[in-house]
């Protein structure tokens, strides 16, 4: 559907050259939500821009729905544009329409007939909860309603993909949720492809089926969101987790464990799906004449599969400890060895 591939994008400011992205290359499946996360002035707006060329890149391509977006001419261009929706983070209303003309007025510029426009907005406005809210002005509505106009007029062309740029960025973390919600229900009931840029994992894990990690213009990690969170391999993606899982263990905890002995390790252990109700702790040390400790422990759900993470420390003879670990990475999804090097991970 969307296939970004060694995306290059430079600015000139004063007489420096600013590279804003370094060859980034994503792959987006219909149908399928795809976050991009990453600290302020990442290049994740910019990126986002390119899909549909409202950011020309430096070099690379930009193919959407087969299309080549590079080689079309600009009648073109508009006609695919016509087919991605975007969602700003500012809500970007006209203050003096009201809610029905702010989602109508798109449809007025494409020349759609009056009594078309009509249908078309009432049924919007119902989708995203607002159908008593078609006569008020901006003015009048809360931050997640206005988002909710934004939504309903990035909808109106009928759009097969859908843009967020930071959506709920602006908004408290209940209208945060309701609006993820309503997202969730557009891609389910439309099979509409959503890419979303954010710098917040709860948002990512909530509702992305895949996720780019980008960092000074460079993706350094992507995958399913499942993956990356059950096993990162970046810090920057570790820092980013962290906000739902902080299993950070304290420098004076790791080394008091590391004098206690060669054959002892914290161990970080992700379990996924059904495997997160099995006693494998139990199992392992009933098995295995190791002492397990368990330091630190959460469960959550990403799109329906649970996850959990758990930091044991396993102590033992050094070929019990070497076989108990071995043991947990036949059992369950991932086992990381937590190092004195790596202080609070």
């Amino acid at each position: 559907m969307i296939q970004l591939t060694d995306i290059h994008k430079s600015y000139t400011v004063g007489n420096k050259q600013v590279q804003a992205l370094k060859g980034v290359t994503l792959s987006v499946e219909k149908g399928q939500i795809f976050g991009v996360i990453g600290f302020s002035g990442a290049g994740k707006s910019t990126l986002l821009r390119t899909i549909n060329l409202l950011e020309k890149p430096s070099g690379g391509s930009v193919v959407v729905n087969g299309q080549d977006m590079l080689s079309l001419k600009e009648k073109e261009l508009r006609q695919a544009r016509k087919k991605i929706g975007i969602i700003f983070q500012h809500f970007n209303l006209l203050s003096s329409y009201n809610v029905f003309d702010n989602v109508a007025e798109i449809l007025r510029m494409n020349r759609v007939p009056k009594d078309v426009i009509k249908k078309k907005v009432e049924d919007l406005l119902r989708l995203v909860g607002l159908e008593d809210k078609a006569t008020s002005y901006p003015s009048q509505l809360s931050g997640g309603q206005k988002q909710r106009v934004g939504i309903a007029r990035a909808l109106a062309t009928d759009p097969e993909i859908l843009l967020s740029d930071e959506a709920t960025s602006a908004l408290d973390p209940q209208t945060t949720d309701s609006i993820l919600e309503l997202l969730l229900d557009i891609n389910r009931k439309f099979n509409l492809t959503i890419v979303l840029i954010t710098h917040e994992m709860q948002v990512i894990k909530k509702i992305c089926d895949r996720v780019a990690i980008l960092e000074n213009g460079v993706v350094i990690e992507q995958g399913t969101v499942l993956d990356i969170f059950s096993n990162p391999q970046q810090p920057t993606t570790r820092n980013f987790i962290k906000t739902i899982f902080d299993d950070d263990v304290p420098y004076e905890i790791l080394s008091r464990i590391k004098q206690t002995g060669p054959a002892n390790h914290i161990l970080r252990v992700a379990f996924r799906g059904d495997a997160a109700l099995d006693p494998v702790l139990g199992t392992l040390s009933a098995r295995f004449p190791v002492s397990t400790n368990l330091l630190y422990g959460s469960i959550t759900s990403i799109k329906g599969t649970a996850l959990g993470i758990l930091l044991v420390h396993i102590s033992g003879e050094e070929k019990d400890v070497t076989d108990g670990i071995q043991f947990l990475r036949e059992s369950v999804y991932s086992v990381d060895i937590v190092t004195r090097e790596e202080g609070t991970r």
